[in-house]
């Protein structure tokens, strides 16, 4: 299907586009200085070089003729927000290394090349990460962070003007190297994108809007389940192509329009796929899989696959009703007579602890910097699955809303770092009136704690994890200065819009921990740190699974008077001028028509299955403050005498309906 709309930009369009750069890289300072983009270049030209000499290396450890070692080479390119040119100051940098076939990944990259890195003054914090979906070594080079992946090409020699656009390319890896397609895939995706765009110029200032729109709202982060760097591209991408001739603003209020309504799980798709070249692409025809996607944005080189694998129904629901925040804002930008809605409303951050009355805490921890690096990196890969595993105990009744990154306790003496989740109700489900809902998380805390434990085979001993439940008293080291702020001015106004009720009615209760044994302090408190969990290497199954005292047994409720925080807001659309008010309503039939699968037959690979889950509702989780669970109390088992094994720890989660 064509563009929607051919229309170019009003004066208006001018006037709000010239303001979005002002409040970018003014008030954001989103761009980075010339000093740091001269540093970037410099360090990815040393890169280079070091690649180079290692594959030489490599050649001379292997007997190989010196006329070999003379034209051994290997080569750099960039790819991910870097190559697209919107990557924001501080901003890691994504990295392929492609080298020859006598060059292996294990050996060669993970072997010789880290061997090489790690003996570097100019690197630190190097950590490679084997068993990721796409191999990656990350460290710092000079201050400056680098993501490194490899591909190997069945070439003796690698041209320095080697092409990677070309799907030739993929002739020279060798079969079943699915790594290699992935990493390949990164820059061959990324320089697709760039030619697929009608302006490239209008396409970066709308994408490094939705991106720090994204990471405001906390829904940036592919490991979490949400959205990562390549996706949100793909997503602006497509409106681009929709309204080709738009200015960033509008293009930005398209953005949230479309993706209000576009009906998931029909996928995003840049160009039609390719097919018959041997390599297996995104197709739900064929592959059951694919059909279970809840979120497909589909990658625009072959092969083609799905970039948003990690989405759950879950993350998906959240992110529907950020869309429909950032359309009822931008719907009230184009209303010239609204004052009170500007960039700075859009750009808001989303208040994680003051938005929840319940959270899961996940709490790690290691022996030395090293195993904690390692470590962190391992559970932070598998907290999606926490989310999974929740989701579907409770039969999809219980959202969790990751916070995409970590805190650590400075006044521990060991290394730590906790992740939380915000706990909800999903809103999709009704219940009578007055019901209460119970949830028992125990098992999904227990399944998720054994499988990142004997998931990682390199654990060693110390390398700890626990999950509990804790109300709004959240730590102290999560916040600035370790000094709770006060309820900041827009999650005060969101709330006057959304319920007469005060949150001071609410009751909250108090969290007690206490651990008895003869160990030292540090070891006491490393203990009260990971409650319940088991320390000894040789973790058991959860169905068999027992905690060290104390155990908590948890309750929240959700109070009935919070029912009145559900009523939807007005429709500003309603109140626009005439004139404007036709096009927006001109364009949400054409998009509602487009993402109803009205498309062309080079585009739809077919209607995508959902996995019976409802489909996600704006209205469920666009109410970002509502306080619809009560933490009433926590009760802690204290033991004065030597404790008898608890066979099944309680932690149960219960709810009222609204």
């Amino acid at each position: 299907m064509g563009p929607i709309s051919l229309s170019g930009p009003t004066e208006f369009d001018v006037m709000k586009s010239r303001e979005l750069e002002r409040y970018l890289r003014n008030d954001v300072g989103i761009y980075e200085c010339r000093e740091e983009s001269v540093m970037r270049e410099e360090v990815l030209g040393r890169l280079d070089e070091i690649v180079k000499q290692w594959v030489k290396a490599v050649c001379q450890a292997k007997g190989l003729g010196e006329e070999f070692v003379e034209e051994a080479n290997a080569k750099i390119f960039t790819f991910g927000s870097y190559r697209l040119g919107v990557h924001s100051p501080g901003a890691d940098i994504d990295t392929l290394c492609v080298g020859p076939a006598f060059v292996t990944r294990e050996e060669g990259f993970f072997g010789e090349l880290y061997k090489i890195l790690s003996e570097m003054t100019e690197v630190i914090e190097l950590n490679p990460v084997h068993d990721a979906y796409v191999p990656v070594m990350k460290f710092k080079f000079n201050g400056v962070s680098i993501d490194l992946v490899y591909a190997r090409l069945s070439l003796s020699v690698i041209p320095e003007d080697l092409d990677l656009s070309h799907d030739s390319i993929l002739q020279h890896v060798s079969a079943g190297d699915e790594q290699t397609v992935r990493s390949l895939n990164g820059c061959r995706v990324t320089d697709q994108i760039l030619k697929l765009v009608p302006n490239i110029q209008n396409f970066r200032t709308t994408l490094r809007c939705i991106r720090l729109w994204a990471k405001r709202r906390g829904i940036y982060s592919n490991v979490a389940g949400f959205l990562g760097g390549i996706n949100w591209a793909l997503l602006v991408a497509f409106i681009c192509q929709l309204y080709p001739n738009a200015s960033p603003s509008v293009q930005v209020s398209r953005f949230f329009m479309v993706y209000t309504q576009w009906r998931w799980p029909n996928p995003i798709i840049l160009c039609p796929i390719k097919e018959g070249l041997g390599q297996q692409v995104w197709d739900p025809r064929k592959n059951v899989r694919d059909r279970y996607h809840a979120m497909p944005i589909i990658t625009s080189a072959y092969p083609s696959m799905n970039s948003s694998y990690n989405v759950s129904c879950n993350t998906l629901s959240i992110m529907t009703g950020e869309f429909q925040r950032g359309y009822d804002i931008c719907k009230a930008m184009e209303i010239a007579t609204d004052k009170e809605a500007d960039w700075g409303t859009l750009f808001e951050s989303y208040a994680f602890f003051d938005s929840h009355k319940c959270y899961l805490q996940i709490n790690i921890s290691a022996g030395c910097a090293d195993d904690f690096r390692k470590w962190k990196g391992w559970v932070e890969s598998r907290l999606r699955q926490l989310t999974l595993i929740v989701e579907n105990e409770t039969h999809g009744k219980l959202q969790c809303r990751p916070y995409p990154g970590d805190f650590s306790d400075k006044s521990l003496t060991f290394h730590n770092c906790s992740f939380f989740m915000g706990l909800q109700r999903n809103q999709q489900f009704p219940v009578n009136g007055g019901e209460k809902l119970h949830f028992d998380l125990t098992r999904c805390a227990g399944e998720f704690k054994w499988a990142v434990k004997n998931g990682y085979t390199s654990r060693k001993t110390g390398m700890d994890i626990g999950v509990s439940l804790v109300n709004k008293k959240i730590p102290e080291f999560v916040f600035p200065g370790g000094i709770r702020p006060s309820c900041t001015p827009n999650v005060t106004r969101e709330r006057r819009k959304r319920s007469p009720q005060s949150s001071s009615d609410i009751d909250e209760g108090k969290s007690k921990a206490t651990v008895l044994d003869g160990t030292c302090r540090d070891q006491k408190r490393k203990r009260e740190y990971n409650a319940g969990v088991e320390t000894d290497p040789s973790s058991r199954h959860p169905k068999s699974m027992r905690c060290s005292p104390p155990v908590d047994t948890l309750v929240a409720y959700a109070s009935s008077n919070q029912a009145e925080k559900l009523a939807p807001e007005p429709n500003v659309a309603d109140q626009a001028l005439p004139k404007q008010r036709d096009e927006l309503e001109d364009d949400r039939h054409q998009v509602k028509e487009f993402a109803g699968g009205n498309m062309s037959s080079s585009h739809v690979m077919g209607e995508v299955k959902s996995n019976n889950a409802p489909r996600p509702s704006a209205a469920s989780s666009y109410n970002e403050n509502l306080e619809e669970l009560e933490y009433d109390n926590i009760k802690v088992l204290h033991y004065q005498t030597a404790p008898q094994p608890v066979v099944k720890p309680i932690i149960r989660v219960n709810f009222l309906s609204c």
